[in-house]
């Protein structure tokens, strides 16, 4: 199984298995940095700073798996080659560094669970080089195929060529046979196209496959895991009795939509009607669930307000000096929240004073001139929209959600686009899951490919996706990734 739904959200196994192993490595190095700064055993612990040493390297092990998932080490490895252990151990060097300042806020605050400089030293130390080994064996090892499912496909026109990269796939394409595919990045491996007749083929013969009267014994020869529906008529010949067939003996049989959802954390808008999301699972938020949500956002964001209350003095000191002492420091403007109510949001003002002298709402765009030089930094590091901690406070936004639009550009959208109200079903959010998979949006169709994203969102949010996300965001502010 390449995939795991927990909590109403997709996990790729490879990854869950990588975090739990890693979990164990950062656990083991804490007794490897008292082995080294003690050169004695580690069962037999020779201070009082020792005590309770299983407690805390878990505590160790936990933050700093926390920061490797906020630095996306656990999302797919990134390109391969002559330079990948370098890289690998880049990652995990910055990713561990950023886990010890997090340490030190939990030992300041429970000073008691400290486990000494030169024991934490050794077991950093350890930890990085551990890790980088790891992972690299580990990718060499298990390098494209051996965790993923191998999928059938029904279908060999438009719709399933999309599950793979045509240009890369087919032409330098990693198989084991003359016919299985490994797209990139991808949890799944592709045994072959079964083309329907009348429907036009856009896969290569030689990526086809005819399991002929048996589907059933055809997977099961093949070890098949899933069966994927992807015609592009529906109407067209579609072989039900069989797919039933294999839906009883224990193979995994998806509509295109939906391997679509759990496989890339978005819908396909372009596919997409109503009954379908009436009868599929998720898009449900009960009084409990809306009230732990509550709880979970007030309290985050005060914890947030009071670690980054001195930047946000700073930032306001800075925008007033550069303005001459004019001007105003925070920015005011209409956005669309829970079902379709307009609210002021609150930001640090980053663009000139009537930056929209026309009266007309304009999208930011790349190096946009009405920015201001102080405005260019905090919309990087994302700083910019920290005031947004008072509109949770009140609650028109929640700290995760789709990011709130101005109502002038919803009205035009909504009559572009199908769906786009509802994401309006959730509160919006300081961050988003589009945010961490889509770059900044600055025209109609970066809207409708967000809105692929948020209507993902929307369906399967829970408090633990929210955690996730807002752990992932970490990356995305320190790296600047998608500001404009």
């Amino acid at each position: 199984m390449a995939t795991v739904k927990l909590f109403n959200h997709h996990f790729r196994t490879p990854f869950i298995f990588l975090l739990l192993s890693e979990y164990v490595l950062l656990f083991l190095a804490v007794y490897v940095g008292v082995f080294f700064r003690f050169e004695t055993t580690i069962w037999q612990p020779l201070s009082e700073s020792l005590q309770f040493l299983p407690l805390k390297s878990s505590i160790f092990a936990l933050v700093m798996v926390l920061s490797m998932l906020a630095m996306g080490q656990y999302q797919a490895p990134g390109p391969k080659g002559e330079h990948f252990f370098p890289y690998i151990f880049t990652r995990v060097a910055i990713s561990l560094v950023l886990g010890t300042f997090a340490l030190l806020v939990v030992y300041y605050a429970f000073p008691e669970m400290l486990i000494g400089r030169g024991v934490f030293g050794y077991a950093v130390t350890s930890a990085v080089v551990g890790l980088s080994i790891y992972r690299s064996l580990l990718y060499k090892m298990i390098d494209g195929r051996a965790l993923r499912k191998k999928i059938l496909v029904i279908g060999a026109g438009k719709l399933a060529s999309s599950l793979i990269d045509l240009e890369v796939d087919l032409s330098k394409a990693k198989f084991e046979s003359k016919r299985i595919l490994t797209p990139k990045y991808a949890s799944y491996v592709v045994h072959g196209f079964v083309h329907i007749s009348d429907e036009k083929q856009m896969i290569p013969d030689k990526y086809l496959v005819n399991p002929e009267d048996d589907l059933v014994e055809y997977c099961q020869e093949y070890e098949i895991e899933e069966i994927v529906l992807a015609i592009d008529d529906r109407r067209k010949t579609m072989p039900v009795d069989d797919l039933l067939d294999c839906k009883l003996s224990n193979i995994g049989v998806s509509e295109f939509i939906s391997f679509w959802e759990k496989e890339k954390g978005m819908l396909r808008l372009d596919m997409l009607n109503p009954s379908w999301l009436i009868f599929s699972d998720g898009c449900r938020q009960g009084d409990v669930s809306s009230f732990f949500t509550r709880i979970f956002d007030i309290l985050v964001s005060l914890v947030i307000l009071i670690l980054m209350f001195p930047i946000l003095v700073i930032t306001a000191f800075l925008i007033l000096i550069e303005n001459g002492l004019k001007g105003p420091v925070f920015y005011r403007q209409k956005r669309v929240g829970l079902n379709g109510k307009v609210f002021q949001l609150l930001k640090f003002r980053s663009m000139i004073v009537n930056a929209e002298k026309a009266g007309e709402a304009q999208w930011a765009t790349e190096k946009d001139n009405r920015i201001t030089l102080i405005g260019r930094f905090i919309r990087k590091v994302r700083i910019d929209e920290l005031p947004q901690i008072l509109n949770i406070f009140k609650g028109d936004m929640s700290l995760v959600g789709p990011r709130p639009e101005r109502p002038e550009f919803v009205s035009k959208l909504e009559e572009k686009i199908s769906f786009f109200s509802t994401r309006h079903r959730v509160k919006p959010g300081l961050a988003g899951w589009a945010q961490l998979k889509y770059p900044y949006g600055a025209s109609d169709d970066d809207a409708y490919k967000k809105l692929e994203y948020d209507l993902y969102y929307v369906k399967n949010h829970t408090i633990l996706m929210d955690a996730l996300i807002l752990l992932q965001t970490v990356e995305v502010i320190l790296l600047g990734k998608g500001a404009r």
